[in-house]
């Protein structure tokens, strides 16, 4: 049996300062999205959202697991088909349908994961990354993913058979709350036992093992829920734009999510959701240069990494720190 951690009874008043600033800037974040409506398109908002979550779901696994999977996009592209399936064909109400997707991304998370930790390092990532291009492919080819031109035309549906999720608000509010649900899921997971003995093992698995904890399974589990996680952005994705392709498979989108979580700052709660932010505003604004908007993602990426180590928000905390 793993030894029994000795916590304090009264949170260290580093602990409390940095669990408070959190909790603010989680207020000044959820203020900033009720409103943000109001002035900015709802859709651009939308594919913010469900790009932050999924941005969320992959630093939970790399920034507090260790774990670097370069497959990620296998979680988003699955849960966006089946979701995208199940509203269309199956005639599934919105919120069935993203529970559908999200729990074949869970069932996917567990098969994948069995596989990828038994390796580490850079043979972790390289599983990962195999088992997503397989999947690619046996999506370009299943009858029921459309291929190349995917599943077009996924009805949005009623919420609950009463709310008109073809209204941008109410589809909004929708995407806001699963975002929301999400973060404050991966924000619990972080600061509960459970996430305090995944960074131990990140910080040194031979040390975690040898008090007891299993690691394996511990990995699995954070495996799993970024999984999950990512796949609730994708099947809520699916149902924003009416549309599952393969682009949410393709390699590209896992190598989108590791720059979202680099740029905003890796192992930082609010990191991911500001990297993913950047990446897709710059998509959106910088759509007239057409391809070079990859290359100027590029060199952004590289002043960002030069200049903040740590990522936006890595280095905002760090001067807040040095500030107080």
């Amino acid at each position: 049996m793993p030894a029994e951690a000795k916590t304090p009874a009264v949170p260290s008043s580093k602990m409390a300062d940095d669990l408070r600033v959190q909790r603010i800037a989680f207020l000044v974040m959820t203020g900033f999205l009720l409103v943000a409506p109001l002035f900015i398109y709802p859709i651009f908002l939308m594919k913010v959202l469900c790009f932050a979550l999924f941005a969320c779901a992959f630093n939970l696994l790399i920034g507090f697991g260790g774990l670097l999977s370069f497959g990620h996009a296998m979680f988003l592209g699955t849960a966006g088909y089946a979701s995208a399936h199940a509203a269309k064909v199956w005639g599934l109400t919105p919120e069935l349908a993203i529970l559908f997707g999200t729990a074949t991304a869970v069932l996917l998370g567990f098969f994948a994961g069995l596989l990828a930790i038994r390796r580490q390092g850079i043979y972790f990532a390289m599983i990962t990354l195999a088992l997503a291009q397989m999947l690619y492919f046996f999506y370009l080819q299943a009858p029921f993913t459309g291929g190349e031109d995917g599943i077009q035309a996924v009805p949005r549906g009623k919420l609950f058979g009463l709310i008109d999720l073809n209204q941008p608000l109410a589809m909004y509010a929708v995407v806001l709350a699963v975002f929301l649900g999400g973060f404050l899921l991966i924000y619990r997971v972080v600061h509960s036992p459970f996430g305090q003995v995944l960074k131990a093992i990140r910080e040194n698995e031979d040390r975690a093992i040898s008090l007891g904890y299993d690691a394996d399974r511990y990995k699995l589990m954070a495996f799993v829920i970024s999984g999950g996680l990512a796949g609730m952005a994708g099947a809520t994705k699916a149902l924003v734009f009416q549309l599952a392709s393969l682009t949410d498979v393709h390699w590209t989108m896992s190598g989108e999510v590791v720059l979202m979580t680099l740029l905003g700052g890796m192992g930082t709660i609010f990191g991911p959701v500001v990297g993913a932010a950047v990446i897709i505003s710059m998509q959106n604004y910088l759509a007239h240069l057409g391809a070079w908007v990859t290359i100027v993602q590029g060199i952004v990426f590289v002043i960002c990494v030069l200049a903040f180590r740590r990522g936006i928000v890595g280095e905002l905390a760090k001067w807040m720190k040095k500030s107080l």
